[in-house]
């Protein structure tokens, strides 16, 4: 992946010099296997709000997200009230502080399955996204993307208790926290909804729409999370994905251990296929015990997300006050996914007269 900065940037406070620079010179640089805390990947850790919780130790152990499922249990029938919207501005404050960023789902229960309990009618719902949207517009820059939750059993759009199992109150309910958060993109938990929904995954993508894996490598189905329809078939589901996934974010969690498809070799595979970005750290450990036995959980860890390293890089080493600096910036990308939400260009120049940024 090549970045040029076709147009100049003019050095300095005098009259743009109208003299050619010097010629550029190429540099090269060494990769650097080190861990490196970059933001929107790697392993995230769970939380479980509404709670007074502290997000300063997550950077300690070497992860830049959280995961906040975030219930609502006692309003299941009723408006959310000022304190509990109040009391999630406090933890996301304190997640901007602790300089992290979260994942976010809402949901109304913790299951179980196959007898849940209860989740909200669409229209509490709707009610309910509508009164989330200025907390979620206010901290969208602490948001990595949203799990599109609300339905059903742990927000995992099935066994819903208000017969809300149906593409079309799902779709509603989707558009929903699309409209409530437009720069950020929602992750749904089956293949097979988003397939009805956008047949295409590039109209998918383009949507925003993404999918988030609760039983990654779990089963031959990973739990029912491929197959679900009855007619597509895992390998389907996966062919959609990884087109799909190439632009959006791909996280999850695994939940009982499948060898051998839950070992390393089918890890690996798949994590590239699917172009994860994130994981649970805390589940399932022995899922996680068994990439660390096989020698690949130090690869996954590195790998998940980007990860991008300058390989070299052509400039002029001298600029004239007011003249161009030409520049070509070759990186390489050895991670699972790409960056996936949108990243300005930041000059330290005093004046910017105009630039073009292209990736080839």
């Amino acid at each position: 992946m090549s970045i040029f900065l076709l147009s100049s940037f003019l050095f300095g406070c005098g009259p743009a010099s109208t003299s050619p620079e010097p010629a550029p010179v190429t540099h090269t640089y060494i990769y650097s296997d080190a861990s490196i805390l970059n933001p929107e990947r790697g392993f995230f850790t769970p939380y479980e709000l509404p709670s007074p919780a502290g997000f300063s130790s997550v950077r300690i152990t070497g992860n830049t997200l959280a995961h906040l499922n975030i219930y609502l249990d006692d309003y299941r029938e009723s408006d959310l009230p000022k304190e509990l919207l109040d009391g999630l501005q406090t933890n996301f404050d304190d997640i901007r502080e602790a300089g992290i960023k979260a994942i976010i789902r809402f949901a109304y229960n913790k299951g179980p399955y196959p007898d849940s309990e209860p989740d909200a009618s669409k229209s509490q719902i709707l009610k309910h996204i509508e009164q989330l949207t200025p907390l979620l517009q206010t901290n969208a820059d602490v948001i990595a993307w949203v799990e599109a939750g609300f339905i059903g059993a742990w927000g995992e759009w099935h066994t819903s208790t208000n017969g809300l199992d149906n593409i079309q109150d799902k779709q509603e309910i989707l558009n929903a926290i699309l409209a409530a958060i437009p720069d950020r993109y929602v992750q749904v938990r089956y293949p097979a909804n988003i397939i009805e929904m956008y047949p295409n995954p590039e109209d998918a993508a383009k949507a925003r729409v993404a999918h988030h894996n609760d039983c990654f490598l779990s089963s031959k189905t990973d739990v029912g999370t491929y197959e679900r329809d009855g007619t597509i078939t895992i390998e389907r589901d996966q062919a959609y994905l990884a087109e799909l996934t190439r632009f959006t974010p791909m996280s999850g969690e695994t939940c009982a251990p499948f060898p051998p498809r839950s070992e390393c070799t089918s890890a690996i595979q798949e994590m590239e296929l699917l172009h994860f970005s994130a994981i649970n750290e805390a589940y399932h450990k022995g899922i996680l015990r068994s990439w660390e036995d096989g020698g690949c959980l130090d690869e996954i860890t590195k790998r998940m997300g980007y990860r991008l390293s300058l390989t070299s890089a052509d400039f002029n080493e001298q600029v004239r006050p007011g003249g161009v600096l030409n520049l070509t910036v070759n990186l390489q990308n050895t991670g699972f996914a790409s960056i996936i939400n949108e990243r300005h260009l930041c000059c330290g120049c005093s004046k910017m007269a105009h630039h073009a940024l292209k990736f080839g």
